[in-house]
């Protein structure tokens, strides 16, 4: 009995330590597990259950319960009873992370006008046009697609969805069982190219020039005003930032903890110069979403610019870009769109900027999103990732892509005139971006 009793003390000096030494980190935990099941629930239509298993397996996420408020639309978890957060759904801006111990204040919901256009897809509404290519080989395609998901009673790939644009004609799509052509997915870090996009369409109706610094008037005082909107798009602006997603760094208490996520990196200071000093920065890419805010003279003119700019401009009517609490959008890493709107975005910059006929994004600034950032060794240009430096080594260098966590893909290659996009939950080495690539490139002539 003295034993017992000596074990189950030890156990519990045990539980006492560990509860003590992980709790700062419980707001995070319980941030992200609050966040993901509402996004997941009233953005993507998926049940609890699946989301568990599906995308809060990670750890230490998966120790937090969820419980789902239907009529409130919204979603509290908590770790053993502690540090319980929620996320609220507000139809328009997607689910808020709301501080803890603070009730959501009234948001502003961008205006949109989706019309729908009587042309086949890409570029409208109606399905597209039967198309064989002679010189693509339509097995070999196959068999590179189903590689990378998972056979039965396997997780390991975990690629959710696939879909191949040949000449803008879609030659092949797949998708796991539970999701299809409707289901929306989280684009992750794959924001910051629509981010970058919409910096795109101000500079070129002359709003914003990426030469231009004295950017913020927090600034003004200090080295900090060299730093031009160029800096900022390609990471390079020297400003300190740890991006760290298994630890409390700058990346995670932003996401969960920030009201406002764009003033993390707005009050950092330099550590390195400008233009030499490459540091991928989901904090840059929420401080470029605040720089957007500042040049339109009302909060909703900003909301609804970013739709009426591009994303419905484009028929990408399924996305939708989620806000912080302070209501920027969340540039870095929140939006959501079924896979075959993600791949009329890679479109567009296959097209050099035009879409269906007009020019959305000019050439130039089409080429200068290709251009290999100073210190990047190839890897990185205006919020987009590049093949520059021949990181896929048997893929095409003039690849350039959107990339986000776990895997999210909308790959451009030029030479072969090719969209490729993933989505799914498992990276390199497991999921091998360079062998599935060249597959895919190898199967047309």
């Amino acid at each position: 009995m003295k034993k017992l009793k000596l074990l189950l003390l030890l156990l519990l000096i045990t539980l006492i330590v560990v509860v003590i030494y992980n709790y700062p980190r419980l707001n995070i935990v319980t941030g992200f597990a609050a966040k993901s099941v509402c996004s997941c629930t009233f953005e993507a239509n998926r049940d609890l259950a699946s989301i568990e298993a599906g995308d809060n397996d990670i750890n230490p996420i998966y120790y937090a319960k969820s419980k789902i408020n239907f009529e409130e639309k919204s979603v509290t978890s908590t770790v053993f009873g502690l540090k319980s957060r929620k996320a609220i759904y507000k139809n328009g801006i997607g689910c808020v992370l709301v501080p803890e111990d603070e009730a959501l204040k009234k948001m502003f919901i961008p205006n949109r006008v989706q019309e729908k256009v009587e042309l086949p897809y890409p570029y409208g509404v109606l399905p597209q046009k039967d198309s064989v290519f002679e010189n693509v080989d339509y097995l070999k395609l196959g068999n590179a697609i189903d590689s990378v998901f998972d056979k039965e009673n396997e997780i390991i790939k975990r690629t959710r969805a696939v879909l191949v644009l040949y000449k803008g004609k879609i030659i092949a799509e797949k998708y796991k069982e539970g999701f299809s052509q409707q289901s929306k997915f989280l684009g992750w870090s794959m924001t910051k190219s629509i981010t970058s996009a919409i910096l795109g369409v101000m500079q070129q109706s002359g709003v914003v020039n990426i030469h231009q610094n004295n950017l913020f008037p927090e600034w003004e005082n200090d080295e900090r005003a060299s730093i031009t909107l160029n800096n900022l798009l390609q990471m390079n602006s020297g400003l300190e930032w740890v991006e760290d997603y298994n630890t409390m760094s700058d990346v995670t208490k932003m996401l969960f903890l920030e009201k406002d996520m764009a003033n993390v990196q707005l009050n950092k200071e330099l550590t390195g110069k400008p233009n030499e000093s490459w540091n991928y920065s989901s904090g840059t890419t929420n401080l470029l979403s605040k720089f957007i805010r500042n040049q339109f003279k009302t909060h909703q003119d900003y909301l609804d610019f970013w739709y009426n700019g591009l994303i419905d401009k484009i028929g990408m009517h399924s996305m939708i870009l989620e806000t912080d609490v302070s209501g920027h959008y969340v540039g870095s890493s929140y939006s959501w769109a079924t896979a075959r709107d993600w791949a009329k975005f890679g479109q567009l910059y296959l097209n050099n900027g035009v879409w269906n006929g007009e020019q959305v994004l000019s050439n130039d600034w089409v080429n200068y999103t290709k251009e290999p950032t100073n210190t990047s060794n190839g890897q990185y240009g205006a919020q987009f990732w590049l093949n520059a430096g021949g990181v896929y080594p048997n893929v095409p260098t003039d690849l350039f892509s959107c990339n986000g966590y776990q895997g999210q893909h909308v790959f451009i290659i030029p030479s072969k005139d090719l969209v490729v996009v993933r989505f799914g939950l498992a990276e390199y080495p497991i999921f091998d971006i360079n062998n599935f690539l060249s597959e895919v490139c190898n199967s047309i002539d």
